[in-house]
């Protein structure tokens, strides 16, 4: 693991970080949504791999189950939420020019981030 990070939603973990991508397993708990964001230098690919997942993209609401994917364009305003009572985890796969967590442009958020 190359790093951990607690977030008021759950957490993530690094599996890779290379110089033209960086991969992530995201753990989102019931109840709980990321930012509604975007980013000026990644798109990323989710896939499902355990719960029910609601995603935000561009203002429209999309629901995935296992196995399910979504791409998420560069500069797309984007959220994942879990509306159920079980976890929600999934893999993000981001692709572009840089991958820091500086590359969030939040929205809106529900823990009063900027």
């Amino acid at each position: 693991m190359l790093e951990i990070g607690e977030r008021p939603w759950g957490k993530y973990f690094v599996l890779a970080d290379e110089p033209n991508y960086k991969l992530k397993r995201i753990e989102v708990n019931p109840g709980q949504k990321l930012s509604y964001q975007y980013h000026y230098k990644r798109q990323e690919q989710w896939t499902i791999i355990e719960g029910d997942a609601t995603v935000v993209l561009d203002d429209k609401e999309i629901n995935l189950k296992y196995g399910e994917s979504i791409f998420i364009p560069l500069g797309a305003k984007h959220r994942m939420m879990n509306l159920s009572e079980k976890p929600v985890v999934f893999i993000e796969v981001q692709t572009g020019t840089y991958f820091g967590e500086d590359d969030i442009v939040r929205i809106e958020d529900e823990y009063d981030r900027s």
